[in-house]
């Protein structure tokens, strides 16, 4: 993980790069970073704040519940093996489909509103956690499970001592990976019928305002989101996994 001087020092160089192409460019269509912050300034003054907060109530709930869904399967999945061979066929079928195609499916049964865009979300983030959770669990040394049994514990103890353990690195990665992704789909929902969302305020300010430096402002907001989230996890996996950290 790089230090806060190197990474404030990369986020002075992209704004330097930034700045100089804007100069160059001399067109609209490229403002400078100054330009850009002024006007987020006065958007967050306005109704910027409600779409951030939408935006990210979104994208926190759609994390969440794709945790909560896939982690306890995903455990079971790697742990036993009967269960494995049963669902893996459907699992090998449905990973590899991308899942922003399902958008019009998820619309006609769910309509156009919040539930639409959570579950799609989800749904990407699901099977990837699902993945790696599985293969965690998979890998637990058998002699490690024998030695805790050897003192004494139960299920409970051993979901708490072993498999817990073993997986929450594969679930903090998961999510870490998704990110991305999931910023990015949460940006082409909410260009669907919606009147709330960082989506929604980029998409209007382009193409009906062409006011292109609170477009911008909106970028580097929803830019903001995914580094936040990327930052909270890394954090949690600090405060959770220390044993990862031992001697780094």
């Amino acid at each position: 993980m790089p230090r806060r001087g190197e990474v404030l020092f990369a986020v002075v160089v992209l704004l330097g790069i930034w700045h100089v192409l804007a100069l160059a460019v001399q067109r609209p269509i490229l403002p400078t970073p100054w330009a850009v912050g002024a006007a987020l300034w006065r958007g967050l003054q306005g109704e910027l704040a409600w779409h951030l907060l939408a935006s990210a109530g979104r994208v926190l709930v759609s994390i969440l519940l794709s945790i909560v869904t896939a982690a306890p399967l995903g455990l079971l999945l790697g742990l036993s093996p009967r269960l494995h061979r049963l669902v893996s066929p459907f699992l090998y079928l449905l990973y590899p489909i991308p899942k922003v195609v399902l958008v019009p499916v998820l619309i006609l049964f769910f309509g156009v509103g919040d539930a639409a865009k959570i579950l799609l979300i989800s749904l990407i983030l699901f099977f990837q956690i699902l993945v790696l959770v599985r293969d965690a669990a998979a890998g637990i040394r058998p002699e490690l499970v024998l030695s805790v049994r050897s003192l004494g514990a139960g299920r409970r103890a051993l979901f708490r001592f072993v498999y817990l353990p073993a997986s929450l690195p594969a679930i903090l990665t998961a999510v870490r990976q998704s990110i991305g992704t999931a910023v990015a789909v949460l940006y082409l929902s909410e260009l669907l019928a919606t009147r709330y969302g960082l989506g929604y305020y980029i998409y209007i300010q382009a193409s009906t305002f062409f006011d292109y430096p609170a477009m911008y402002g909106g970028i580097v907001l929803m830019s903001g989101l995914g580094l936040a989230l990327y930052l909270v996890v890394d954090a949690l996996e600090r405060r959770w996994c220390r044993w990862l950290f031992v001697g780094a």
